[in-house]
């Protein structure tokens, strides 16, 4: 079983930065692919970035790209979503999660809102 918990969301004015937080634990997370996705309000939850396991390959959706960075430390079993230049639309609660042959396993998301 694989237990994801994300942290670091709050209240940013546009133009603000945040960064997220995932803490891994259960399974061997260096093995896997991680991924942000977020969920707005009365919205299709969607796709928001991903890394590899090694952290050599990344993949970001391209209403965030140029403005996210997503990364990941094996060795504290995190992963991380930087936010720079955040925008209104931002607005959702965001999840990470592991893929095991699908996106399987999620955390309970955290809530980054934008507003001035």
């Amino acid at each position: 079983q694989v237990q994801l918990v994300e942290s670091g969301g709050g209240l940013v004015r546009p133009g603000g930065s945040l960064r997220l937080s995932c803490a891994a634990s259960g399974r061997t997370f260096s093995s896997y692919t991680m991924g942000w996705f977020r969920q707005a309000p009365g919205k299709e939850r969607e796709f928001v970035a991903l890394i590899s396991w090694s952290g050599v390959s990344t993949n970001y959706a391209d209403s965030v790209k140029g403005r996210v960075t997503i990364s990941r430390d094996n060795a504290k079993n995190t992963v991380y979503l930087q936010m720079n230049s955040l925008k209104p639309e931002d607005t959702a609660v965001y999840y990470c999660s592991l893929n095991q042959g699908g996106w399987n396993y999620w955390g309970q998301g955290t809530q980054v809102t934008v507003s001035s």
